[in-house]
């Protein structure tokens, strides 16, 4: 079979670049990847050389680009995406470009070499917010509460009418807020391992108590492997960790591990809009493909900050740039 991922050298997208080459010796990828800023090519070193592997560097926005790499393609994996709220209330114009438009010429193009399989990987953020209870169905409404969820949104609905205009082979993906290696380090779990490691203060958003799923990013790419061989075209399916925890929680845990105390922790002004509770019913993956998440919140992170700790080669030079910009969206979704 051959792939082809759209922005492969992105935190998930890499993860998912190296599960299927490691567990499909016959497969080949196409990782397509503007490198914008989050785009790193350090998160497939080792892979590059692979005959089964071939990078090109280029915009989803690019028609012609997007024909070339097309051919021949059995399968698209559509990570590619603007994906950073904070960023997004600074300027929504770069989420709506990629995200909508990009996403849109994406379809075209793979509709027209009759692709066999395409999956978008959305987020639950489409769905806005919970309250105390309840958790979000396939069927939930979307209700986007910031532009980049939006924006997210309104590809999902562009890839839903592909299917159901042109019985197009779409499969949306909904996963929970993935971590682990290689995520880069303006998000929530690399920018408080890191900063600790540097013995800096950790930003919280207003009390802390936002409350999120947690998926350890290697159980999503087992779910978007299964979901590509054997999910129901036109359907959407949520992938959550059934790992829900307040985000102080998640920084109190960090902190032991670590071996740091609560005065690290610095409680920042929240951002506008800010979702109180994201939950994700994993009903239909468990009982159509029988997936089900294997790394559980406590070894997870464990495993996280071991890989920051001994990869520091890897998020050291994204650090210092960070840095040296404007810091003001340096916080997480």
């Amino acid at each position: 079979m051959k792939i082809l991922v759209t922005g492969g050298c992105g935190f998930i997208g890499s993860n998912f670049i190296r599960h299927m080459l490691g567990s499909y010796p016959d497969y080949r990828i196409i990782n397509l990847d503007a490198l914008t800023y989050a785009g790193n090519l350090e998160n497939l070193k080792g892979i590059k050389d692979d005959g089964r592997y071939t990078f090109v560097k280029g915009r989803i926005e690019d028609s012609s680009l997007l024909k070339e790499v097309m051919a021949g393609v059995d399968c698209v994996v559509h990570f590619a995406a603007e994906s950073h709220v904070d960023r997004s209330i600074l300027d929504a114009q770069p989420f709506l470009i990629t995200n909508v438009i990009g996403t849109s010429l994406v379809l075209e193009a793979a509709k027209r070499v009759c692709i066999k399989r395409f999956v978008h990987i959305s987020t639950d953020e489409v769905y806005g917010a919970l309250g105390e209870e309840g958790k979000f169905t396939e069927t939930t409404p979307l209700l986007p509460n910031s532009p980049y969820a939006a924006s997210k949104a309104s590809g999902d609905l562009i890839v839903r009418a592909y299917h159901e205009t042109y019985d197009f082979p779409a499969i949306i993906v909904r996963p929970s807020n993935n971590y682990g290696p290689f995520q880069f380090p303006e998000k929530l779990m690399p920018l408080m391992i890191t900063n600790l490691m540097d013995e800096k203060p950790v930003p919280v958003y207003g009390d802390g108590k936002n409350v999120r799923d947690w998926l350890f990013v290697e159980d999503n790419c087992r779910a978007i492997d299964l979901i590509l061989h054997r999910g129901r075209t036109g359907e959407v399916y949520n992938v959550g960790g059934n790992a829900e925890r307040k985000n102080i929680e998640i920084v109190k845990k960090v902190l032991a591990i670590l071996g740091k105390d609560e005065s690290f922790i610095t409680f920042v002004k929240d951002r506008p809009g800010h979702d109180y509770r994201y939950a994700l019913d994993n009903g239909k993956i468990e009982r159509e493909l029988g997936w089900r998440p294997s790394v559980d919140i406590d070894s997870g992170l464990e495993k996280t900050v071991d890989w920051y700790k001994k990869n520091e080669w890897w998020w050291r030079p994204l650090k210092d740039r960070l840095a040296s910009e404007s810091a003001g969206f340096w916080t997480r979704k």
